[in-house]
């Protein structure tokens, strides 16, 4: 995955997301969603409305001075957490399931 920052101030932040889909981004959002912390988190990858762009530019604004990478990485860790759980649980019922 390869990440390239377009726009950053103290709340606000836009990143391109390179190689990704829907399926990804939409996890991700949600992720951010999630925080009290954040105010908004969208993404685009809708190339005619966007001048041409193909990769997904993923949008966040946070609230009370939270810096949006922090807002990031702690929704990353989420996401990469709860994979983690679900990979377990998957393990546990092929397991039992022998």
């Amino acid at each position: 995955m390869e990440l390239r920052v377009l726009d950053k101030t103290d709340e606000e932040l836009r990143i391109e997301v390179a190689d990704e889909d829907h399926t990804f981004m939409n996890v991700l959002k949600g992720a951010l969603l999630e925080s009290d912390d954040v105010g908004a988190a969208t993404y685009d990858m809708n190339p005619e409305q966007s001048g041409g762009q193909t990769e997904p530019i993923l949008s966040i604004k946070t609230e009370d001075g939270v810096d949006p990478l922090d807002a990031l990485e702690e929704a990353a860790n989420s996401v990469s957490d709860r994979m983690g759980t679900l990979y377990g649980e998957i393990e546990d019922a092929f397991a039992s399931a022998a």
